[in-house]
């Protein structure tokens, strides 16, 4: 069963990327951690359960990787919402039904969490991030569920691109929140129930 797992917002700056997250959905991000084969870092936000926000960008204490930084980082620029990530039961099984381009499996640990995720050798997002990442999780508790509630809810994920209609149908996934738009660029844009009323991240 494929499950949105959680949302990326890339940056070339974390804490630059934490405030402006911060300031759109009214709640601050806590630290994450380093991922040291990519040289970066991220910062977290609980939204209920099995589902998490990070922001994440290279590492300035970090050595540059030998090989491209995954989602497309060594192009990152302003804070935005680039990528989302689904979780699988099997990594191999699921590339095979994904389009080309959806990256290679590539095994990965930090402290008591392991997982292996798609990442493309070029370290591009999958159609742009048109088609999600994928991971599935090996060992330690998901992340959801070791972060405080923030009580923000995701209500929309819309995914906009030149195949939008291809992708939707390729994607074995059934969740109501996601919405495939037809647009000439591809993008991103996140619906948030907040205390505060519904707030939008791209």
């Amino acid at each position: 069963m494929w499950e949105l797992d959680h949302l990326a917002v890339t940056c070339a700056d974390l804490a630059a990327g934490a405030d402006r997250v911060a300031e759109r959905l009214g709640q601050p991000l806590l630290p994450g951690g380093r991922h040291a084969s990519y040289g970066t870092h991220n910062r977290l936000l609980g939204l209920g359960p099995g589902l998490y926000l990070e922001v994440i960008a290279p590492d300035p204490a970090a050595p540059p990787p030998p090989h491209p930084r995954w989602f497309a980082l060594d192009h990152a620029g302003a804070p935005r919402l680039s990528n989302w990530i689904v979780r699988v039961p099997d990594l191999a099984a699921a590339l095979a039904l994904s389009p080309p381009g959806a990256g290679e499996p590539v095994a990965l640990s930090r402290g008591a969490l392991s997982w292996t995720i798609s990442v493309p050798p070029d370290g591009s997002l999958p159609a742009q991030g048109g088609w999600p990442t994928l991971i599935a999780w090996t060992a330690g508790a998901h992340p959801s569920t070791t972060l405080p509630d923030s009580g923000l809810r995701l209500t929309q994920l819309e995914i906009r691109h030149p195949d939008a209609e291809g992708l939707a149908r390729a994607l074995p996934l059934s969740d109501p929140r996601l919405v495939f738009r037809p647009a000439p660029e591809p993008a991103l844009r996140a619906a948030f129930a907040t205390p505060a009323g519904e707030r939008w991240l791209g």
